[in-house]
């Protein structure tokens, strides 16, 4: 079949197609119905009702499903059509709209009716090649949500402790000397009740012994070396310009930190109730180095239809481990990694990569060859994260388990380059 068999066949399965190009309260939409190759270009406002009338009308209207393209996979819109089972989207990155775009408009100039138009055709030339989006299970999707929003609040205290060092060390680094890290309740607390060296100065050893016993420190010795480290310093400034700045800044500081992470706990509780209900949850809690923190986080990420991904090469490719080369010419080759892909995905593959170099003999084998050979930290990471993901895309593809030792006999077999390593340096078969 050519492709404008497959097209013409693609096209019959909907009553119509539209392009969406979405506002912040007001939509523009191109529809083009199959049979009759009617069009109307219209406005839809981003209301609940307005969403669900026009949905209803098309619903009366056609007998078929209806195919919509539009330049999001998330928002306000995408989250009041998804619950329409005969509207199919169609997700379509803004670069490449972009680039369509240009192909008949090269002075730039857009406005929202052209925009909906450019959509609908290419849905209309290129819908056979593309994939509707398919939501995935209720569960999956709500780990996807709350494990990148667990992660936005982690980044949030790491940019909040930032600060509060940046700040402590222009008027009080006594502060730094006696707290081990900024990011706990416990220095929280200490720096609402002393966040300058003279009201600290002031504290009586019991009051400061009381305070350290009970935030779990056990530790006596340390403990009296901190109380004499505070008795014993002297203040880095006495300017009251930054000492009542700093002390009001930081007490600031310290309360937005203890928010955020609660909210990490509030995060982490939600996140291990949902894996608990999750009957793929085992697959991902049984691997090197997952943990509670990567398991869900790479369950989100591969999802749980098996239809999604036809290749361990497009996962990498989505979620950004794998390379983009360009060629021009006989002698212009370059390299670099892939700058348009979703970010939190490629940093859960990032890191469960370096987690599981600590756990996983083959990993560690890998990572240490490839590091021999003169590649870089963050280079070696990637490889070993696509690695990774051509074995789990075997695994979760047959719904089988991961077996380490299962693997490794594998990679035996076949003669890999990472046994002969392993074998040198002694590392286990």
């Amino acid at each position: 079949m050519n492709w404008q068999d497959e097209r013409a066949v693609w096209k019959r399965q909907y009553g119509a197609l539209i392009g969406i190009d979405w506002a912040d309260e007001e939509h523009v939409y191109h529809l083009t119905e199959s049979m009759t190759g009617e069009s109307e270009t219209a406005t839809l406002l981003q209301r609940p009702e307005s969403l669900d009338e026009w949905a209803a009308e098309l619903s009366a209207r056609l007998d078929k499903p209806v195919a919509v393209c539009l330049e999001q996979k998330k928002g306000p819109l995408v989250a009041g059509l998804m619950k329409h089972d005969f509207i199919e989207l169609y997700p379509l990155n803004p670069k490449k709209l972009k680039e369509y775009r240009q192909a008949f408009t090269t002075s730039g100039a857009v406005d929202d009716p052209t925009d909906a138009l450019s959509l609908w055709s290419y849905l209309d030339t290129f819908g056979h090649r593309m994939k509707a989006w398919k939501p995935d299970t209720v569960e999956t999707r709500l780990l996807g949500e709350l494990t990148e929003d667990r992660r936005h609040e982690v980044e949030e205290i790491k940019r909040h402790t930032n600060e509060l060092r940046a700040r402590l060390k222009r008027y009080f680094p006594l502060a730094l000397d006696v707290l081990c890290h900024l990011n706990t309740a416990m220095a929280c607390d200490f720096l609402e009740k002393w966040p300058a060296n003279e009201k600290l100065r002031r504290a009586q050893p019991k009051t400061l012994q009381k305070f350290y016993t009970g935030h779990g420190c056990r530790d006596q010795t340390l403990i009296e070396e901190r109380i004499k480290t505070i008795k014993s310093a002297r203040p880095l400034t006495t300017d009251r310009a930054l000492v009542e700045s700093g002390a009001l800044r930081v007490q600031k500081l310290a309360c937005q930190i203890r928010v955020l992470i609660e909210s990490v706990n509030a995060y982490d509780e939600k996140i291990a109730e949902v894996m608990s209900e999750h009957p793929e949850a085992d697959f991902y809690s049984n691997l090197p180095a997952a943990g509670n923190a990567l398991a869900p986080r790479l369950l989100a990420a591969m999802g749980t239809d098996r239809e999604r991904w036809e290749s361990a090469k497009e996962i990498q490719v989505f979620h950004g481990t794998a390379p983009v080369t360009e060629k021009s010419g006989k002698n212009k080759h370059w390299v670099h990694w892939r700058w348009a892909c979703p970010k939190f995905l490629r940093q859960t593959w990032h890191e469960f990569a370096d987690h599981s170099r600590k756990k996983s003999d083959w990993a560690r084998a890998f990572y240490q060859m490839k590091r021999d050979e003169g590649k870089g930290h963050h280079h070696t990471l990637r490889a070993l994260a696509c690695k990774w993901i051509r074995v789990l895309y075997a695994c979760w593809k047959n719904r089988t388990q991961y077996d380490e030792t299962q693997y490794i006999e594998a990679l035996n077999k076949r003669g890999s380059k990472i046994i002969n390593y392993m074998s040198k340096n002694g590392e286990k078969d």
